[in-house]
């Protein structure tokens, strides 16, 4: 699924998604990844979504977005409440969906200036 990337946004925005890979900004990710307005934090370390914990979810509490777009592969996913707690304490948003929906979502979001995190899982 290729995606048109708007110049006029100031953040980096996902180009192209197909299953097993992500592109921002003419590089292209094949592992779990964070993707930032600012910044991406590629090999992002849970190997599946059955290995998240909250120390996961505590790192992405720690990066302050206003909200975490949770990309779960092909298919929708939905953690175990107490996995997500960190966020909750910190009053940040969380959705999951599928990562090519997750890919969309970022856009938007990122192209309304908002501080959005896409964590994605490419499997």
């Amino acid at each position: 699924m290729k995606f048109i990337l708007d110049e006029a946004s100031d953040g980096l925005s996902i180009q192209r998604y197909d299953q097993g890979e992500v592109t921002v900004s003419g590089v292209i990710y094949r592992e779990n990844c964070i993707v930032l307005p600012d910044r991406i934090i590629s090999a992002w370390r849970p190997g599946g979504f059955l290995d998240l914990s909250q120390e996961d979810f505590s790192f992405l509490a720690e990066l302050s977005p206003e909200i975490v777009i949770l990309g779960t592969g092909d298919r929708q996913h939905f953690p175990h409440p107490s996995l997500t707690q960190p966020l909750m304490q910190n009053q940040i948003g969380l959705e999951v969906m599928n990562t090519a929906a997750a890919c969309r979502t970022y856009n938007i979001l990122m192209s309304e200036g908002r501080r959005v995190a896409a964590a994605l899982f490419m499997i």
